[in-house]
């Protein structure tokens, strides 16, 4: 089997990003590993954190090699504007999604086989004066496709239905169409990168009690329910629409593969509370692969040395995980 070519971004240079790359080079991955970024910010930070690092200019078409520990390879791009640890600056925007485009990029170029994300400041970058609301959207705009954020720790994956919208529009978001675009990505994709047979897939309701019969909102009984309907017609294996405040409960986790919740902070508080630091975000729907963090950019802990690589490493190793499942999806 070829080796997994991996490409990381460098994130938010004023954060834990270059800190997390700085950590993980030290690790064994039976992967290529190549971050597209400036060189000079991942020697300066490792220096900072006391830490050896040997930076290699990447070129196209080198040949692939296994991850040395201690080493780094760079794809190089524009120098960011002056980067002190913890503090945030707008100039730097430019070179943020310079660095995501061009890694997306590289993907569809098939130079890489994936694309990994430390966390950006979405705030600093509208700042700039730039339209951003998140690596999804962003990735998604890139490649084409109809993104679907999940997040995953063992024994979990919480897909999300709508992303980062305000929860007043939410419920004029959600679609019966929406929803059958949603679960059908859903289902395709646990099938060709989890190598799941059928997936079981619980959806949760939108209102309190999933509506309770419409007496707690309309949405499950003129929207949910008859999109649930038709996608059981064609093959699915989908339970729902349930209640929210019980869905995760054992006994209904048990047989789930997958988790659909109606809005960001309906699913992933329940997620993170079980595994913060160790889940990993995936982007479904697009023509390449690629994971990221479950956390932020934590402007206070960059250069002290506190901060923890667990979720960037598990997003690696779920990147690996999916390139070589490539090809060998469940029947």
């Amino acid at each position: 089997m070829p080796i997994p070519r991996i490409l990381l971004t460098t994130g938010e240079p004023a954060g834990i990003g270059p800190d997390l790359l700085v950590a993980i080079a030290s690790e064994a991955f039976r992967c290529e590993l190549a971050v597209v970024g400036d060189p000079a910010l991942l020697q300066a930070r490792a220096e900072v954190l006391g830490r050896d690092l040997v930076v290699h200019r990447r070129h196209a078409g080198a040949p692939t090699a296994v991850h040395q520990p201690g080493t780094l390879n760079i794809v190089s791009t524009r120098r960011p504007a002056r980067t002190e640890c913890g503090k945030l600056e707008p100039a730097n925007a430019h070179y943020v999604l310079e660095t995501i485009a061009e890694g997306t990029n590289a993907c569809l170029r098939a130079e890489f086989d994936a694309l990994v994300t430390p966390p950006v400041h979405k705030g600093v970058i509208n700042d700039a004066g730039l339209g951003f609301t998140g690596h999804t959207e962003f990735i998604a705009a890139l490649t084409g496709g109809h993104p679907v954020m999940m997040l995953a720790i063992p024994g979990l994956r919480v897909a999300l239905a709508t992303t980062h919208l305000p929860l007043a529009e939410v419920s004029r978001t959600i679609t019966s169409e929406m929803l059958k675009t949603v679960l059908r990505i859903l289902d395709r994709d646990l099938r060709t990168r989890f190598g799941i047979d059928r997936p079981n897939i619980l959806v949760c309701g939108l209102n309190p009690h999933a509506g309770e019969g419409g007496h707690l909102g309309r949405e499950e009984i003129d929207v949910i329910e008859p999109a649930l309907a038709g996608l059981r017609a064609e093959g699915l294996a989908l339970a729902g629409p349930l209640p929210a405040d019980t869905v995760f409960l054992p006994k209904y986790l048990a047989d789930a593969d997958a988790v659909l919740a109606m809005y960001h902070d309906q699913g992933l508080p329940v997620l993170k509370y079980a595994g913060f630091g160790r889940a990993v975000n995936i982007t479904l729907g697009l023509p390449i692969i690629r994971t990221s963090v479950d956390h932020g950019t934590a402007v206070d802990l960059a250069g002290t040395g506190r901060a923890d690589p667990a979720s960037l490493k598990a997003a690696i190793e779920t990147a690996i995980e999916m390139v070589e499942r490539r090809g060998h999806p469940a029947a």
